[in-house]
């Protein structure tokens, strides 16, 4: 299951991860972020050890969403050491997720 991010532990959680973190950014009115939802839990579960994935509610969590320019959802963002290392926007099948996730490994 992907943990839940917020403005207060955002740069906790990602920004100091020793590891790759792929978050998605969504809401619960969109959707799209309903379809990849489920999706981003399994990629979660399948790589609990060698990333940190974590799902960011853009209507209770505006700061984060405004930091990264987040203007249309879902989109998932990858960061590496502490940086944004690729993007992916609009609902996508869960091969494209992972695939940009396993360049950061």
């Amino acid at each position: 299951m992907a943990i839940t991010l917020t403005d207060a532990n955002f740069d906790e959680m990602v920004l100091k991860a020793d590891k790759p973190v792929m978050v998605d950014f969504w809401a619960e009115w969109c959707g799209p972020c309903r379809v990849i939802g489920p999706l981003v839990n399994e990629i979660a579960e399948d790589y609990k050890d060698k990333v940190i994935v974590g799902k960011l509610d853009v209507d209770s969590n505006p700061a984060v969403s405004s930091k990264y320019g987040i203007r249309n959802i879902p989109t998932v963002l990858y960061f590496k050491n502490g940086q944004v290392a690729d993007k992916q926007v609009g609902a996508v099948p869960k091969g494209s997720l992972v695939s940009k996730l396993e360049a950061l490994l």
